[in-house]
């Protein structure tokens, strides 16, 4: 960086850094494919993402007329600006035209899959969406992950336990 210039300790915290994450989908969803995209944005909202101000967890994509875009998305106002574009607005999505035609084959031979933001980060001063090829998780498969889960947790404990009898 050149000398005497410094940088926020937002941008320094959020530069390669992730501004929002959606936690829910790795629970209600199976994730069966990872995909990055750069996000089309207005000024404004590049600044509001940089404060860390950006919901991702309603979101969803569609391809429309070739195009990928982002739905449901809010990106919060920025207080300084003059245009202030509507927070949930659709956001046109930027990936290689091989990526989208990977990307819409694979919705197409899964049942029940989407497309989900999974995580909204900045990278090289642009903000980039990981998006998830996903199907949706029924009641019985939530209930079973939960269940592996306490079972591991269980098996760890009894062998954090079994050593500690051995050591002590």
């Amino acid at each position: 960086m050149p000398r005497g210039k410094t940088k926020t300790a937002t941008k320094r915290a959020l530069e390669g850094g992730t501004a929002a994450m959606n936690r829910r989908a790795r629970f209600d969803y199976e994730i069966l494919q990872r995909y990055d995209a750069g996000i089309v944005l207005l000024g404004p909202e590049i600044k509001s993402i940089r404060e860390g101000k950006a919901n991702i967890g309603e979101g969803y994509a569609r391809f429309n007329d070739g195009e990928l875009w982002l739905y449901n998305v809010h990106i919060a106002q920025y207080a300084a600006a003059r245009e202030k574009p509507e927070p949930t607005r659709p956001r046109k999505l930027l990936l290689h035209r091989a990526e989208m035609a990977r990307m819409r084959r694979a919705i197409e031979e899964q049942q029940r899959a989407t497309v989900i933001p999974l995580r909204l980060y900045i990278a090289r001063g642009l903000a980039k969406v990981e998006l998830g090829v996903a199907r949706g998780k029924r009641a019985y498969d939530k209930r079973q992950a939960i269940a592996k889960r306490e079972s591991d947790r269980d098996i760890a404990r009894a062998l954090r336990q079994r050593q500690r009898d051995t050591d002590g």
